[in-house]
């Protein structure tokens, strides 16, 4: 029998990066800036860090559950510094924070993220966003998706929720909607997500193949594998 979204479940919590929007064409550029940022202008260290977070210098891909795809900034900062940067971790990690606010100017969604928002929330469902983003840097994605009046939580690594993978995001979601989070789908495109969402005890763990996971790294804690969060009306109907 094909895999359903169970009746209970009344909100759904979304990753950003990878999930809602194409991580490589949003974060790539910005992700050259942090490195170079953190190398003091040296391009060849630049480089190292690049490879050393989990991104190709060459292509712009990043690697499944890297320090790029899954870390937040002061998680990033202090394997930048460990990987040769000459920063201090907390003022590198203040750097790159506001370059990341700076990337949310231009995210690239990976469908028409206002229909969609919109069929989900008219069939009932509260949606929010947990990312290790930094919760600025999640509004401005928000506001410039035109995602506002859908969106009913949003969570970043700073939002004193605690960081991905501990559960507090989740909680948190639960918490602000009055739900048990047995009512709540994790939906995300990286270990972290679905690592939230079992600690949890989430009522569903959604891994997306549109992010930087793939079917070999997320298929052991996924309860269901979909192509991109386009794919969500289907279960919903389905159920």
């Amino acid at each position: 029998m094909a895999w359903t979204l169970r009746p209970e479940i009344k909100a759904i919590l979304f990753d950003k990066d990878g999930t809602l929007v194409d991580f490589d064409k949003t974060w790539a550029e910005t992700n050259r800036k942090g490195a170079l940022i953190a190398a003091d202008g040296d391009s060849a260290l630049a480089d190292v860090i690049l490879h050393e977070c989990g991104m190709d210098p060459v292509t712009g891909i990043t690697r499944a559950d890297s320090m790029f795809a899954a870390a937040n900034a002061c998680e990033i900062a202090a394997h930048m510094v460990a990987h040769g940067s000459p920063f201090e971790r907390d003022e590198l990690m203040r750097r790159l924070d506001k370059i990341f606010v700076e990337g949310a100017e231009n995210p690239w969604p990976i469908c028409d993220l206002k229909a969609l928002m919109q069929t989900l929330s008219g069939a009932g469902f509260a949606l929010g966003i947990a990312s290790s983003d930094g919760e600025d840097s999640i509004r401005r994605t928000v506001e410039v998706l035109g995602l506002s009046s859908e969106i009913d939580f949003i969570a970043g690594y700073d939002s004193g929720h605690g960081p991905k993978p501990e559960p507090g995001m989740l909680l948190a979601f639960a918490a602000h909607l009055g739900l048990k989070p047995s009512e709540i789908a994790m939906v995300g495109d990286n270990n972290h997500d679905m690592e939230l969402a079992r600690a949890a005890a989430a009522g569903a763990a959604i891994g997306v193949l549109s992010g930087t996971g793939t079917q070999q790294t997320l298929e052991a804690l996924a309860d269901v594998l979909i192509g991109s969060v386009a794919d969500l009306p289907a279960l919903v109907a389905a159920r």
